[in-house]
């Protein structure tokens, strides 16, 4: 993980397989910050949606325990609502590097969409 100061918090960047553990060992809260329809198409399996256009830091389950990792489809829009957050009430967040394109090209399993039935299926890369 990557750390950097940004205006006297932290803001951690964590790579695929690190999210993957912290979601093994029931470490974080892992936020997709995509629109519904790109999570409702593909995600990873567990995430929570919080859109970043409706995204509010005091709606964000901070202080439970547990690090807070926002991700997106490249690392973008996760990043800008990392700094959303760090700006409000959060003293420390984390995002995924690479967002939901370096997860799938690392390989780790994903929820998608099964395009002849419609239903959800895990699938990896």
């Amino acid at each position: 993980m990557k750390t950097e100061d940004v205006n006297g918090k932290t803001l951690e960047t964590w790579t695929p397989e690190e999210v993957a553990q912290g979601l093994r060992d029931e470490k974080i809260v892992l936020i997709d910050v995509r629109t519904p329809q790109e999570y409702m198409f593909e995600s990873i399996e567990d995430a929570l949606l919080a859109p970043m256009s409706h995204i509010s830091s005091k709606a964000l389950p901070a202080g439970l325990g547990k690090h807070v990792v926002l991700y997106c489809g490249s690392g973008m829009r996760s990043r800008k609502a990392a700094e959303i957050c760090l700006a409000k009430k959060f003293d420390k967040i984390a995002h995924l590097d690479g967002g939901f394109a370096a997860w799938k090209n690392a390989g780790l399993p994903y929820l998608g969409t099964n395009m002849s039935t419609g239903a959800p299926e895990v699938k990896t890369a």
